[in-house]
């Protein structure tokens, strides 16, 4: 008894290790938001501040657009969720329910579509961009954005999609339901699991995003928050605002945080739905 207690508190002792050195930098980006100036750069280093300073949350907003890049990116990550998840339950619906060619080889496929990384496409998609006139322009990343995901989006819907006993849905069509009816009115809703785990699973990747939205996004009023934080500039090009920059990552990764602690258990669930059947 008294062996088992021990092995579980050095297992906890271990898990509070990787856990400090996981939120170690996080941490330190915190510290650096609320540290005078002067005390980010001295020697020997502060690991504490003699006194909160909040300077560099204000002047990220009053010196930076920073504010409308926050709204770019919501906006921008919604709809591409929102599109995303509109078009990726369509086909997540053909899949699991029509005879496809290929059947899992095509899932497969259609997996390994969400494997390739956006600097492969960067070119087409630049040549496109500019081409229809839709540089610094919302639907220059929204359309993108969505297209990248719908692989993820159509493999994890699908999946959960097929667990849903065919009964429901022969019972529906007695009932007078259409294929979409019952795609809206029985399917979705039983698939909240999967739907919240696809939903915030885009919507980190839309709002993290930084290739396209540098390329796409020029003017500062136009970039996104990734962009907006990595083009931050002091009073003069060789300075570097360290508090400025640790105070936009502090105020754009809480959020995401929290987001994903509240939900976490649906995005467990949904995942792990996702990968026992299909």
């Amino acid at each position: 008894m008294r062996g088992k207690k021990i092995r579980v508190s050095i297992l906890y002792a271990l898990v509070g290790v990787v856990v400090f050195f996981s939120l170690a930098p996080f941490l330190w980006q915190v510290i650096t938001s609320i540290k005078p100036s002067a005390e980010i750069f001295s020697r020997p280093v502060r690991y504490l501040p003699s006194h909160i300073d909040w300077s560099a949350y204000l002047q990220i907003f009053t010196r930076h657009p920073f504010g409308r890049q926050i709204g770019n990116s919501i906006f921008i990550a919604c709809v591409s969720t929102f599109l995303c998840l509109a078009v990726g339950a369509l086909a997540s619906y053909a899949v699991a329910r029509f005879r496809i060619l290929g059947g899992r080889s095509f899932l497969l496929f259609i997996l390994l579509l969400s494997l390739f990384p956006p600097v492969v496409l960067i070119v087409p998609l630049y040549e496109m961009v500019r081409n229809w006139g839709l540089m610094n322009n919302w639907l220059a990343l929204i359309i993108p954005y969505a297209a990248l995901n719908l692989p993820f989006t159509i493999w994890v819907m699908s999946s959960f999609f097929k667990q849903i006993p065919q009964a429901l849905e022969d019972a529906a069509k007695v009932d007078g339901l259409s294929r979409l009816g019952i795609l809206v009115r029985i399917i979705l809703p039983l698939s909240a699991p999967a739907l919240a785990t696809t939903a915030i699973l885009v919507f980190i990747f839309c709002w993290n995003e930084f290739l396209l939205a540098l390329t796409f996004m020029t003017r500062d009023t136009s970039r996104t928050v990734p962009v907006g934080i990595a083009m931050l500039s002091g009073a003069s090009q060789y300075e570097i605002p360290w508090d400025q920059i640790s105070a936009a990552t502090v105020l754009t990764t809480l959020p995401l945080v929290a987001f994903v602690v509240l939900f976490q258990r649906r995005i467990i669930e949904g995942l792990t739905a996702g990968a026992v059947k299909g």
